[in-house]
């Protein structure tokens, strides 16, 4: 989405409200900007005035909104939802590598699931869901679905970018992206790193047995999305 350069892109601006405001814990690597906004309704106000002037997008965490957002429809209203979604192996994995505090809700996909419901009950939209694995599969295919599905135009030129361009924002978050950004493009998966990946969750769970009840609460709620993702145009 940045390197669409149409957007105005904040990096998980709620995340100051979770983690500094109401300090429900603490987030390594997490270089805190002094001037940041750190309420929910200061965060929420810097976006719409950004949006007076350009595009805004914005990638959050579900768990940092829910359910405060439910109690401020006008705003939900203003957005257009969407959800990536990534198997919990992966995601207990690597989180846990960064984090070996890494608590249930930071998984996520429990609130990525009441806040998509919350949406259909109430809103009666129906959010645009992209699994990880599928644009791994076939960038340009889901990312065309995915613009295609939230009103953009295809933008092949955003499929891949310049590692020494990183984004400002990205720089709060130190340790979280840098592999990510250096890989240049979204790389296809080897079926042998799905296995190393699998071999590899089940060594750290021998050592931290509760990874194993993060992953079996949080499955359902992955297959439950997945169930409902766009497919590649």
């Amino acid at each position: 989405m940045h390197e669409r350069g149409d957007c105005h892109c904040f990096h998980e601006p709620f995340s100051y409200d979770y983690y500094v405001h109401r300090q429900v814990r603490v987030m390594p690597h997490f270089d805190q900007l002094p001037d940041h906004p750190r309420r929910y309704d200061e965060i929420r106000d810097s976006l719409l005035n950004a949006a007076e002037t350009s595009p805004v997008f914005f990638k959050d965490m579900s768990y940092y909104v829910v359910p405060q957002l439910f109690d401020d429809r006008a705003f939900a209203e203003r957005l257009t939802h969407s959800f990536l979604i990534r198997h919990p192996i992966k995601s207990i994995l690597s989180y846990y590598k960064l984090d070996p505090n890494l608590t249930d809700e930071e998984i996520g996909l429990e609130a990525q699931w009441r806040h998509m419901e919350w949406l259909q009950e109430n809103l009666g939209r129906k959010p645009s869901i992209v699994a990880a694995e599928a644009v791994q599969a076939d960038c340009k295919g889901m990312m065309r679905a995915y613009w295609a599905a939230v009103g953009l135009p295809p933008a092949d030129h955003a499929l891949s970018w310049d590692s020494a361009s990183t984004p400002e924002a990205w720089g709060q978050f130190t340790g979280w992206h840098g592999k990510v950004w250096d890989s240049k493009v979204i790389q296809p998966e080897d079926p042998a790193e799905v296995q190393k990946r699998e071999d590899d969750f089940d060594k750290a769970a021998a050592e931290a047995p509760f990874l194993k009840d993060l992953l079996a609460h949080h499955l359902p709620y992955y297959e439950r999305l997945k169930s409902l993702a766009i497919s590649p145009l």
